[in-house]
C-alpha cells in the first residue's frame, strides 16, 4: 500500500481534480482498448479491424497520429522561440493527402495490402518489400522515438520525474494498450484522444487570452513588434529552411512520404471499407488536423507574450519545455490535469501496432512461407509490440541533448524518407520492373542525404534541412531507373551475343 509521501511524489503539485480528470481518461483508454480488443482471432482484426472502421472515426484517428505529443510539446516551443514560418508546410501537407488519396490508396487496396510495402512485392519482388520494411522500421523507430520523447520531456517536468521514470510508465501502457486492442483499439482510442487535443488546447489558449493584460488585442501587437507573427517570406535562399519555398516544398514531400508510404499512417487509412472512403477520410483530415495544429502555435505565441507581460514570472530553462514549464508553475487545478492528460494519450498512441504489422506481413510471414496458424501469427505480433515498444523507449532515452524536437524529427525522418518514397513513386509512376537495383538507388540516396546534412551542419555547404527529402526522393527515382535500364540493356546484350 502507497504511503502518502510516495503518493506526493509520484503526484508531484498535482491536485485531487487533475489526479482524477488524469484518472477517468486513462480509464476510458483502456476500456476502449478492452471493448475492441476483447474479439482479436486473427491479424486481419489486429492489423486492419476486418476494414469496419467508420470513417469519421479512421479521420480523428489519423489526426490523432499525426498530432502526437511532438505537436503538443514541440509546436508551442517553435511559436514561443521563433515565429509561424511553418505555415508553408501546412500548404504543402494539404497538398501532399489529396495527391496520396488519389495516387497511393487506390493501389493499396486494389492489392488488398496489409502492409503497405506489399505493394512493393507486387510491383518489384520480394528483395524491394524487404528493403521498404527495414527502411521503414529504421525511420519510424528513430522519429517515433523523438516523438516519445517529447511526451517524458513534458510529463516529467510537469510531475517532477525523471526521464527514466516517464519513460517505463509510457512504455509498459502503451505495450499493454497495442498488445491487447490492436489497431481497433488504436483507432478508436485515436479519435478519443483527437478530441481530447482539442478540448484541452482550447481551453488553455482561453486561458491564457484571460491571462494577458489587453487581451487578443495587445498579444497581437506585442507578438507582431517582436517578429513572432511572420509565417512567409518570399525570397529564394537554398540554405534557409522555412522560407515559403523551402517550406511547402518540404511540407509536401514530408507529406507524401508520411502519408503514402508510412504504415503507422496509412494503416489507419486502410481500415475503412472502400478505398473511396479511404480517400475521403485523407481528405478530411485536411480540417481536422491543419487547426489543431495551427491551434497550438497560437498557445506558443501567447505564451511569448505572457513572459513578456510578466517578466518576474519564472520562465523555462529552454524553450522546448516552454508548456511543460506553464502548465506546472502556472496552471490552475483542473486545467492542468487536462493538459497532462492530452499529453499522456499523445505519447500512448505509439507505432507500435504498425512496426508488427510490418514485420508480420513484410518479413516473418514470407520466412515462414504462410505456413503457421493464426493464432501464431497473433501471438508473434503481440510479441513484437513488446519488442517494439522497448526499443523505443531505448531511442527515446538518447534524444535528450536535443533543442528543438520538431525540427529535429522532420531533419531524421528526411534521411531515409526520401528513399522509401522515391521507390513508390517509381513504382507508381513507371513500368519499370526493379530487383537489387531499388535496393542500391535505396542505400545510395541514403548516404546521400545523410553527408549532405552533415555537410550543412558543419557549414561545409549552405543548404537547408528542408530540401534533403526532395532532393533523396530524386536521387532514388533517377538511380533505381537508370540501373533497371542497364540490367535491360544488358539483358539484351546477352540474348544477342548468344
Amino acid at each position: 500500500m502507497l504511503t502518502t509521501l510516495a503518493i506526493e511524489n509520484l503526484t508531484g503539485s498535482l491536485g485531487r481534480i487533475d489526479i482524477l480528470i488524469i484518472a477517468v481518461a486513462m480509464l476510458l483508454l483502456f476500456v476502449i482498448s478492452y471493448v475492441f480488443g476483447k474479439e482479436e482471432k486473427d491479424t486481419n482484426d489486429f492489423f486492419l479491424g476486418r476494414r469496419r472502421v467508420p470513417s469519421i472515426v479512421a479521420c480523428l484517428s489519423f489526426a490523432a497520429a499525426e498530432i502526437s505529443a511532438l505537436t503538443i510539446v514541440g509546436f508551442p516551443a517553435t511559436a514561443y522561440s521563433e515565429n509561424w514560418e511553418y505555415v508553408p508546410f501546412f500548404i504543402g501537407t494539404a497538398v501532399a493527402r489529396v495527391s496520396v488519396a488519389f495516387l497511393f490508396l487506390p493501389v493499396f487496396y486494389k492489392y488488398d495490402c496489409t502492409s503497405i510495402y506489399e505493394f512493393l512485392r507486387h510491383r518489384f519482388g520480394a528483395e524491394t518489400q524487404y528493403a521498404g520494411a527495414v527502411f521503414f522500421f529504421i525511420t519510424r523507430l528513430i522519429a517515433s522515438g523523438v516523438r516519445l520523447y517529447a511526451a517524458c520531456l513534458g510529463v516529467g517536468l510537469i510531475m517532477g520525474w525523471s526521464l527514466v521514470q516517464t519513460l517505463l510508465m509510457f512504455t509498459v501502457i502503451s505495450i499493454i494498450f497495442i498488445a491487447f486492442g490492436g489497431i481497433k483499439a488504436v483507432v478508436w482510442a485515436g479519435a478519443y484522444q483527437a478530441i481530447c487535443f482539442l478540448v484541452a488546447g482550447i481551453a488553455l489558449f482561453i486561458y491564457l487570452i484571460y491571462q494577458i493584460r489587453g487581451g487578443l488585442t495587445e498579444a497581437w501587437q506585442i507578438a507582431e513588434q517582436a517578429g513572432r507573427l511572420s509565417a512567409c517570406r518570399f525570397d529564394f535562399n537554398l540554405n534557409e529552411p522555412t522560407i515559403f519555398w523551402a517550406g511547402s516544398v518540404n511540407g509536401f514531400f514530408i507529406g507524401m512520404a508520411a502519408f503514402g508510404t508510412d504504415q503507422e499512417m496509412t494503416q489507419r487509412l486502410l481500415t475503412v471499407k472502400t478505398h473511396r472512403e479511404s480517400q475521403k477520410t485523407l481528405i478530411s483530415t485536411i480540417i481536422t488536423v491543419i487547426p489543431i495544429m495551427c491551434l497550438y502555435l497560437a498557445i506558443g505565441t501567447l505564451l511569448y507574450v505572457f513572459y513578456q507581460q510578466n517578466p518576474d514570472v519564472v520562465q523555462p530553462d529552454k524553450a522546448k519545455e516552454v508548456i511543460s514549464h506553464f502548465v506546472a508553475h502556472s496552471l490552475p487545478a483542473g486545467l492542468k490535469g487536462l493538459l497532462l492528460a492530452a499529453i499522456i494519450l499523445a505519447s500512448i498512441d505509439s507505432p507500435l501496432s504498425s512496426l508488427a504489422s510490418s514485420f508480420i506481413s513484410d518479413i516473418y510471414r514470407p520466412l515462414t512461407k504462410n505456413k503457421a496458424t493464426e493464432k501464431h501469427y497473433l501471438l508473434v505480433s503481440r510479441g513484437g509490440v513488446v519488442f517494439f515498444g522497448l526499443v523505443l523507449a531505448l531511442i527515446a532515452l538518447a534524444c535528450e541533448p536535443v533543442k528543438n524536437i520538431l525540427w529535429f524529427a522532420f531533419q531524421i525522418f528526411s534521411i531515409t524518407g526520401g528513399a522509401i518514397l522515391g521507390i513508390f513513386l517509381l513504382g507508381l509512376l513507371t513500368k519499370r520492373k526493379g530487383g537489387w537495383g531499388n535496393i542500391i538507388a535505396m542505400i545510395v540516396s541514403t548516404i546521400c542525404v545523410l553527408i549532405l546534412m552533415l555537410l550543412s551542419k558543419y557549414e561545409v555547404i549552405g543548404l537547408a534541412w528542408s530540401w534533403l527529402i526532395v532532393i533523396g526522393t530524386g536521387i532514388t527515382m533517377c538511380l533505381g531507373y537508370l540501373l533497371t535500364l542497364i540490367k535491360l540493356i544488358i539483358v539484351k546484350c546477352l540474348r544477342w551475343l548468344r
